[in-house]
């Protein structure tokens, strides 16, 4: 049997937003030149999410889209005949923007590698970076998030199940494990 454990609340969470936001604005001291972009599933939302706060707080509303990088992966011809493809929206030139890259949970990278691989064939971005909901650790490439919401040591055996009120009709981090 799989023992469950909360990890992040629905509070923990919208926490998390808010810091990340903030530290993307200091960072890049305001918002200019600055576009989100998702990573289907709950990137998307995740993206939706800060481009709100960061709205809230400087009154502008960035660029935001969503991507779908299943046909970019490197494991695409394994995880099934016929993957799942969920659309991409990039609505604006990526060209010389400082794109952030967001997506639930970073674990050995690879996601991340085929979202670069997707988004420079929208153009040439002047920066990539990357928010994470979660990092658990356990790299096979040597990627890392600019933006970590909370890092969470797990083993390879264990599950992370970000669960989010668009998809899933509820906020929560879920550790699954033996």
């Amino acid at each position: 049997m799989k023992k469950q454990n909360v990890v992040l609340t629905s509070s923990d969470i919208n926490r998390i937003i808010t810091r990340i936001a903030f530290e993307i604005i200091e960072k890049h001291q305001g918002v200019d030149k600055l576009a989100l972009i998702g990573i289907q599933r709950r990137g998307v939302f995740l993206a939706e999410r800060i481009q709100k706060k960061i709205e809230e707080i400087e009154n502008i509303k960035i660029p935001t889209g969503n991507l779908d990088i299943n046909l970019y992966r490197d494991d695409w011809t394994s995880i099934g005949n016929q993957p799942v493809v969920r659309p991409t929206e990039i609505v604006f030139s990526v060209d010389e923007h400082h794109i952030i890259l967001i997506d639930d949970v970073l674990f050995t990278g690879r996601t991340i590698r085929a979202a670069m691989d997707a988004i420079l064939d929208y153009g040439r971005p002047e920066k990539i970076e990357l928010a994470v909901l979660v990092d658990r650790g356990h790299r096979e490439l040597p990627i890392e998030a600019n933006y970590i919401g909370r890092f969470i040591e797990t083993r390879h055996s264990e599950t992370i199940n970000v669960l989010l009120t668009e998809q899933d009709g509820s906020d929560s981090v879920i550790l699954e494990g033996k």
